[in-house]
């Protein structure tokens, strides 16, 4: 459990609430107004729902073997044209990548960075995609990994 904080209009209340609410399980919303008064502060403890996510076997059922995976985010990468961005697809895959890495590493319970860049680089596509974060980045991950592999 954790405390969510967030500052918004005073409009924007309910939009706010029923869209944390969506995500999270959610005792009850604390308001109060903010020093100049023009906002609101909602305080909200929070638990994170893990319903409509696919796991990780659902998500990665279709993926390529994690070596395919490397060797084609690195040819990517290597490839791509001075001053170009590297596209969504090679975000999703390099996050989807790390994940997979950072789950091998959670089950044998090797200690290392795995889990922490597996979730920066989810960030990064949360970012590409302009999505708020209100999820565990990785559970985003897998959920558009899914999606995009099912439509190759």
């Amino acid at each position: 459990m954790f405390e969510i904080r967030v500052i918004c209009d005073p409009d924007d209340t309910e939009r706010v609430t029923a869209v944390l609410g969506g995500a999270f399980t959610t005792g009850a919303v604390r308001q109060h107004a903010t020093r100049d008064g023009k906002r609101e502060r909602l305080y909200l403890i929070a638990e994170l729902l893990n319903e409509g996510w696919p796991t990780p076997e659902d998500a990665y059922a279709l993926a390529p073997s994690i070596i395919s995976e490397i060797g084609w985010t690195a040819r990517t990468a290597a490839d791509k044209p001075f001053g170009t961005g590297l596209g969504r697809e090679f975000w999703l895959r390099k996050a989807a990548l790390l994940d997979r890495i950072a789950l091998g590493d959670e089950s044998e319970r090797v200690r290392g960075d795995a889990g922490e860049l597996a979730t920066e680089a989810a960030r990064r596509l949360m970012d590409t995609d302009d999505t708020a974060v209100i999820c565990d980045p990785r559970y985003y991950v897998r959920q558009q990994y899914e999606r995009w592999i099912k439509q190759r």
